[in-house]
């Protein structure tokens, strides 16, 4: 009886083994995967949609490599583009200039613009400093694609773009001689040694042409074998933590709304053909209404549905709605934020209503709190017979950007 249990309990423990060792191996199988996997980010900038389809086909490259997921980003407009809605690359996000650090390797594309890169990229490029200066992108892999109207001044404007990564200490991947046996010299092609691209303004030839998407396949290929590299050597990681202490510069309006004990909202989606920011030279222009996790908050006619206090409320939420879209316009980084311009309130109220302004307090006041003497602005309070989604409340404001 004694030798039965004995085996019994031998048998138990071997099944308990068993299954431990299984859910041991399953999960450092599934962080070896998580490991492995590589994110890299294809950042482009374009007018007629030559450079997004050389994008494409870099992404298409990158995530030939195992392992690899490439992730496709324009960069913000300076100036809105002509039917931008209609366009095949409509779609595809704008990026922020503080998510840069999390990928591990960036290709960037653009068309040439006077022997150099376009202005979109470069300003979005200039907003980089803080990066810079947290050495957050340093060892990362980079390359560069482009396409040209004409092919003037490529090679030029590749090396043009090659002297920013540089200086944030990127690891430059060109493309030599990589594909030129394969593609067709009958006909012209403006892939270079440095980089894939397009003469996007050959007459009667349609581009890019293969033997250019064939080199910018091969070329985002290349750029996801050194992100595997970085990867395995475990990229800048310590450099972080102690760039982390000694250089990089502890936000001070975040400091100020922890101190104030406030969290700002996500950022409200749009709910039609528009963008909730537009940045237009050092300016950026927002609106929003009172909403709050997808509802209004104290919808209704001021003093009819709505109190004054709940519509002082309404007006607090709204200006924090507004404050969650800037913190988006810059990259994640109020800081950023120079001075704030002017601010009208819109309330929905009966005619006659007279004490707009002591509801507008509330969100000036609370501008002021948080970004101080930058927070002054000039401002303006409106009555208004209906508001959307029945909002008490809606806020336009602008800033200006350093």
């Amino acid at each position: 009886m004694n030798s039965i249990n004995t085996m019994r309990i031998k048998t138990s423990l071997l099944i308990l083994l068993c299954l431990f060792s299984a859910s041991f191996l399953k999960a450092q199988s599934k962080m070896k995967d998580e490991h492995s996997t590589l994110k890299v980010l294809v950042l482009f900038n374009t007018v007629n949609g030559g450079t997004y389809k050389m994008a494409q086909e870099i992404a298409a490259g990158i995530e030939d490599f195992p392992g690899a997921k490439a992730v496709l980003k324009q960069v913000p407009r300076i100036k809105p583009l002509d039917n931008e809605a209609k366009q095949p690359f409509a779609a595809i996000p704008y990026a922020h200039i503080n998510e840069l650090p999390e990928y591990d390797a960036i290709a960037f594309g653009s068309a040439v613009h006077f022997g150099n890169m376009s202005a979109d990229m470069r300003y979005f490029l200039d907003q980089s400093v803080s990066i810079w200066t947290s050495r957050k992108l340093e060892g990362k892999p980079s390359t560069v694609f482009m396409s040209a109207g004409s092919g003037a001044g490529r090679e030029a404007a590749i090396l043009s773009f090659w002297n920013t990564l540089a200086i944030h200490g990127m690891i430059i991947v060109p493309t030599g001689i990589m594909g030129t046996a394969e593609i067709d010299k009958t006909i012209p092609q403006g892939n270079t040694a440095f980089g894939a691209s397009s003469l996007a303004g050959i007459p009667n030839s349609v581009r890019p042409s293969k033997g250019e998407l064939h080199i910018a396949r091969l070329q985002g290929y290349a750029l996801a074998k050194a992100a595997k590299g970085y990867q395995l050597t475990g990229g800048n990681s310590g450099q972080t933590a102690i760039v982390s202490k000694d250089v990089e510069k502890a936000s001070m309006i975040e400091a100020k709304l922890k101190e104030l004990n406030i969290v700002l909202p996500k950022a409200p989606a749009p709910v039609g053909n528009y963008k909730p920011y537009r940045i237009s030279g050092k300016q950026v222009f927002i609106n929003q209404i009172a909403l709050n996790n997808g509802k209004v908050d104290h919808p209704g006619l001021i003093e009819k549905e709505v109190t004054e206090e709940q519509a002082k409320l309404a007006t607090r939420q709204t200006l924090l709605n507004v404050l969650a879209v800037l913190k988006e316009a810059t990259g994640g980084d109020l800081d950023q934020v120079k001075q704030a311009v002017q601010l009208t309130g819109y309330f929905y109220t009966s005619a006659g209503y007279t004490k707009h302004a002591v509801l507008m307090n509330e969100a000036s006041n609370l501008l002021v709190k948080i970004f101080g003497e930058k927070g002054m602005h000039t401002r303006a309070t409106v009555g208004a017979s209906s508001l959307p989604m029945n909002s008490a409340v809606e806020i336009q404001a602008v800033f200006e950007l350093e």
